[in-house]
């Protein structure tokens, strides 16, 4: 079965629960689920029950397509992701964002967040980083194999992943929020493990201001069916080479849901100046 067919037979099963087309697609990472408490929903749907999608084996991770209104506009929320370390293929990882785009449900704008480590010693356990760019090391991509042109081209651009105009407008809700913020580049690896001291080394030396296992597969087909993508991480432990402690994911968990509130008002206000 092609992809573009899996596409619309999980649309038509979402659209027996709504017509709604939203404008905005959301994919909420690990302990960042409180935003799904600001929209006003409409319907709300176990990933299980959606054609073709994966089931979150995650802590932390819900497993809900939600729809609704949020800061004025329709949206639709992943409430839990997938990882590649979990087992799927990145096509799986990434069904869902064709699922929410304009060959789908609608949406022309994808915002996705995520819990990361900082390597950039100026960070700090809490912040909120807007990634302005990223480097992936998963070893896959989800654009590998026979491509659609209906859903993107075969080689899409990627000088700018992340669009200039959303980091721009998220710095500045941050500003008038008084909420600060930090700027990075997020690299991707495959995880599930932590990095070690020297892969720490070796992501800094590359560029890396933040580390993670997910976002930037979801970006890249965002990319490729012509969304507007803006990403932005929560640094929920300090990942320095010299001075790392062990880290569990419970204190992952703990860290993202403390700094969650912030990601929120930044979202939520940004949706509604879009």
């Amino acid at each position: 079965m092609n992809l573009r067919t899996q596409i619309a037979e999980a649309v038509r099963y979402i659209r027996k629960h709504t017509a709604t087309v939203p404008e905005v697609a959301i994919i909420l990472g690990t302990g960042l689920g409180g935003l799904v408490k600001e929209i006003r929903k409409e319907v709300v749907l176990d990933y299980d029950a959606i054609p073709h999608f994966p089931v979150s084996t995650v802590e932390s991770h819900h497993g809900k397509l939600i729809i609704g209104t949020l800061g004025g506009k329709k949206v639709v929320a992943m409430q839990g992701r997938f990882h590649y370390y979990e087992g799927y293929t990145m096509q799986q990882v990434t069904f869902p964002v064709r699922v929410m785009s304009h060959a789908g449900l609608g949406a022309r704008t994808l915002l996705v967040s995520n819990a990361a480590g900082g390597m950039n010693p100026k960070f700090r356990r809490g912040d909120l980083m807007i990634i302005e760019d990223h480097i992936n090391l998963q070893g896959d991509n989800p654009l590998i194999g026979k491509n659609d042109e209906q859903l993107g081209p075969r080689f899409p651009d990627m000088s700018e992943p992340y669009s200039r105009d959303l980091i721009a407008l998220a710095q500045k809700v941050a500003k008038d929020l008084k909420i600060p913020v930090r700027k990075g580049v997020f690299v991707a690896v495959q995880g599930p493990n932590l990095e070690t001291r020297a892969e720490y080394r070796f992501l800094r030396g590359i560029g890396a201001d933040a580390v993670g296992m997910s976002t930037v597969p979801e970006n890249i087909v965002g990319v490729h069916m012509g969304m507007r993508v803006c990403g932005m991480s929560i640094i929920t432990d300090e990942c320095f080479p010299d001075t790392l402690a062990p880290v569990t994911v419970e204190e992952v968990i703990a860290a993202a849901n403390k700094a969650e509130p912030k990601l929120t008002a930044v979202t939520k206000e940004l949706i509604r100046r879009l």
